[in-house]
């Protein structure tokens, strides 16, 4: 059957309110008032096997994927994404250029100012003049560099932005018949063949685990301090000791 298709963002934002349904479901909520398990948490756990149980519906969702493709002209779902692991979300280099476009304009009217003031300083000290030439001439080439990346910067950023706002638009969800009801059925499966049978499995695990008080007996009970002739420290038992017999002593003027 291959690897399970993968949830784009979406299709993710409907696995969590399918999960909320089957959550809520009257089932589910009596045994989690018997369980004792938060709701938030188990709801945490269905989230995080997103691959196991969307696995039981794969095929529903495969259908579903292809008539929304096909309802979009065969073209792959430009605004929902697939959530992969670093390197897929963009192109190489698209991060480059972007920084590029932002540092160019700036560190070119840094070094503008800079240049800029060093010459103009040293034509008022009327100290070295061919440097001081030199350095107008730079710093007034950088405040152009500066100025057009500046531009450019700007340009490429309005461009990108309605290229994705046309994309988002082109993007919309289809809601052809034939799409809509390929979801109700792959969120009916992934209802009852995936999400409801994992938080049920979680909820009879967590039933039978044993709790921490279990075992009777107090906490603070041990063997060693539970005999009848132990004493606290500094004692020597639980009975007094027996009295030492006086000596006799030696008979007196008038006594017998």
């Amino acid at each position: 059957m291959g690897r399970p298709s993968r949830l784009g963002d979406k299709d993710r934002s409907d696995y969590g309110r399918a999960l909320d349904e089957v959550i809520a479901s009257p089932e589910i909520r009596l045994l989690l008032e018997r369980s004792g398990v938060p709701g938030g948490r188990l709801r945490v756990r269905g989230l995080a096997a997103v691959a196991r149980t969307t696995s039981a519906a794969d095929a529903e969702y495969r259908r579903y994927a292809a008539l929304r493709r096909r309802a979009r002209g065969g073209r792959q779902d430009a605004g929902v994404s697939p959530l992969s692991g670093p390197g897929d979300q963009e192109r190489p280099g698209a991060g480059v250029l972007a920084v590029l476009g932002v540092l160019t304009p700036v560190l070119a009217a840094v070094a503008a100012a800079t240049f800029l003031l060093l010459g103009y300083g040293l034509r008022l000290a009327e100290a070295l003049p061919a440097l001081a030439g030199t350095l107008v001439g730079v710093g007034w080439f950088s405040l152009a560099v500066a100025a057009v990346t500046a531009l450019v910067s700007v340009v490429a950023l309005y461009r990108t932005a309605a290229k994705q706002s046309a994309d988002g638009v082109a993007s919309a969800p289809d809601h052809s018949p034939a799409v809509e009801d390929a979801r109700e059925a792959w969120l009916a499966a992934l209802r009852d063949r995936g999400i409801r049978p994992f938080l049920l499995q979680e909820l009879a695990g967590a039933a039978s685990a044993p709790g921490p008080e279990e075992g009777g007996g107090s906490r603070f009970s041990s063997p060693a301090f539970a005999g009848p002739d132990f004493s606290g420290p500094g004692f020597e038992g639980s009975a007094p000791p027996a009295p030492r017999p006086s000596a006799p002593r030696p008979p007196g003027p008038g006594r017998p």
